[in-house]
């Protein structure tokens, strides 16, 4: 992974965010007290549409997207640290203030710290499979999992899939098919990448170079029927 520009504690700070209770590294303390759901207008300073990553790696989708979209926010979840500093140096670089991002477990924060129906949208991209049985507690798209993000998501709400592996999406797919509120939307049209950085993330940009299929599914939290 290239090195990318050494910022500041300081420069950084307003790109990241401190979840103490949801971090990955740092269990939460027996009697501390419950976590407070976050204030997205106080978090980004307006009351724009919240759409949220899980796992953005080197940051690629976050950055684009909040570059191209500054009437929207984008709040980040990484569970690896050093990807968490990168991709928070590189929107730092930008000074893209309608991006924000977390070193902490997607699953604590999607039930602790949002507030049910405040997201537009959540985005998961190619997220592990982690096929060996001993490995299946780091598997993130479990049937808790599309609960919570179901909870998070406002009525109308999308949540975006991808993955490279036809397995675990069908897997995934079948999972969400299982819960009536989430209807599945017709796929869109797939365009041609007109530059190096116009992939979602460095995974797609590697696998579509690579020739290897990529399947995407987008659901719309509605009412069930």
């Amino acid at each position: 992974m290239r090195k990318p520009r050494r910022l500041t504690a300081d420069e950084l700070a307003p790109y990241q965010l401190d979840l103490p209770a949801a971090s990955p590294h740092r269990p939460p303390e027996p009697d501390a007290p419950a976590p407070e759901f976050l204030d997205w207008a106080a978090l980004f300073g307006n009351n724009h549409p919240v759409e949220i990553e899980v796992g953005f790696g080197k940051g690629l989708f976050l950055v684009s997207t909040a570059s191209a979209h500054p009437d929207r926010n984008y709040f980040g979840i990484e569970i690896v640290r050093k990807y968490q500093l990168y991709a928070a140096t590189r929107i730092a670089v930008r000074g893209l203030p309608n991006a924000k991002t977390a070193c902490a477990n997607a699953k604590a924060v999607l039930t602790r710290y949002v507030r049910p129906g405040s997201v537009a949208d959540v985005h998961v991209y190619f997220p592990d499979p982690w096929w060996k049985t001993r490995h299946k507690k780091r598997l993130l798209f479990t049937p808790e999992f599309a609960a919570s993000v179901l909870t998070v998501l406002a009525p109308g709400g999308t949540l975006h899939f991808v993955s490279d592996v036809a397995d675990y999406f069908e897997w995934v797919t079948g999972t969400l098919a299982a819960i009536p509120q989430f209807h599945r939307l017709p796929p869109p049209p797939e365009k041609p990448p007109e530059h190096d950085m116009d992939y979602l993330t460095n995974f797609e940009r590697k696998f579509r170079k690579e020739g290897r299929p990529i399947y995407r599914a987008d659901y719309e939290k509605r009412d069930p029927v």
